[in-house]
């Protein structure tokens, strides 16, 4: 079981703190200039010089406070805790400077920017300083709880901005990530189904070289149509990723370009049947039907045992469109294959807008697809 103190305690720094900046040296000249200014119009404080000098000491605190925000802290509080430690031992008045409200700066820069481990000890030295400043100058109740709440109301601000930068770097990485697998996927279906083509046209290749030579003309033009496909379709999505700004390139291939995956000249033959209005599909539905269909083409023609046939059915039904992917191979009876990334990115794909998937052996033998989405995209 996890306590919060515990997870506290082990909670490391965050990441992305700013180097010292412009910001920070006028901060420091800021306060510098202010103490040396109260140090000479005060004329009523006691110890002037030393008080001044001590005020002066915990300006370099400033500049440490993101990168050790622990001894900045330390460092500046001390300096509080020491004046007090003279206020009591002299019995004088108040002997701090105005200036010296920038240590609630190191309090803050402590719980933002320190690690779990930092702002405990960090804190419970700075409320300990502070009850000896109240009860050294004798202050009262009202001025007491005053005090208290403006640190507990710095402590808080402190801790919003550090949760809320967290939640905003968390959101990132997941972004990051979700756009991985997306490029994954497409790389995969993309590439799978190119490279698919290509081995199968050099398969034949080589038997038409044997029996007819006059036709390996025809298949080495095949090849190198898939392979330029290929390496296009490549470069759009690595120019997609290295440009900072959007770039033009060829919109997702959708239902209408399916025909374009039918063969006849080649075994197994494939066979694309359109039925309904597909017309008007969501564009993210448009483009998952087809990667959909062109992966299970691709496992079909590199899995399936002496299939002959591909048969890829997409119709309109109702508020959904189906696509069915069959072929005639081989099925070992008992055997089901392990899913693979090509299995793993059609029910991504599919989950995603919302839809089912499933694949399996066909009741008449073969491998059957089955894909159901929503016409329309979810939000």
């Amino acid at each position: 079981m996890v306590t919060v103190p515990g997870s506290l305690w082990d909670e490391p720094r965050p990441a992305g703190a700013p180097p010292v900046g412009r910001p920070d040296w006028l901060l420091v000249g800021v306060v510098a200039t202010a103490a040396c200014i109260e140090g000479v119009v005060r004329p009523d404080l006691a110890w002037r010089p030393l008080v001044t000098i001590l005020a002066l000491a915990l300006v370099p605190a400033l500049l440490w406070r993101r990168s050790r925000p622990l001894l900045a802290a330390v460092a500046g509080w001390g300096v509080a805790g020491l004046l007090s430690t003279l206020q009591l031992a002299a019995q004088t008045g108040d002997l701090g400077l105005l200036s010296m409200t920038a240590v609630l700066v190191l309090l803050y820069s402590l719980v933002r920017w320190g690690s779990g481990r930092e702002i405990v000890v960090g804190t419970a030295f700075v409320a300990a300083v502070v009850a000896l400043g109240m009860y050294a100058s004798s202050a009262g109740w009202a001025d007491a709880f005053g005090g208290s709440v403006l640190l507990l109301l710095l402590v808080a601000l402190a801790a919003m901005f550090r949760y809320r930068a967290g939640l905003w770097q968390r959101q990132q990485r997941e972004i990051r990530n979700e756009e991985r697998v997306a490029l994954a996927r497409d790389l995969h279906d993309t590439v799978a189904h190119h490279v698919s083509a290509i081995a199968v046209q050099a398969q034949a290749g080589g038997v038409v070289a044997g029996l007819q030579p006059e036709k390996a003309v025809e298949v080495l033009a095949a090849i190198e149509s898939e392979a330029s496909r290929t390496l296009a379709e490549m470069r759009a999505m690595v120019r997609v990723l290295r440009e900072e700004e959007a770039v033009a390139y060829a919109p997702q291939p959708g239902v209408a370009d399916l025909p374009a995956l039918s063969r006849a000249d080649t075994t197994p033959t494939v066979e694309v049947l359109l039925e309904g209005a597909l017309r008007r599909l969501a564009p993210p539905v448009d483009a998952a039907v087809y990667r959909l269909a062109q992966e299970a083409l691709t496992n079909a023609v590199r899995h399936a045992r002496s299939a002959t046939r591909v048969a890829i059915v997409v119709r309109r039904d109702g508020d959904a469109v189906r696509l069915r992917v069959s072929d005639d191979g081989r099925t070992e009876s008992g055997s089901t294959p392990e899913p693979g990334f090509g299995l793993l990115g059609m029910a991504e794909r599919a989950h995603l807008l919302d839809g089912s998937f499933s694949a399996g052996p066909g009741p008449d033998g073969g491998w059957v697809v089955e894909v159901v989405l929503p016409v329309q995209a979810p939000a």
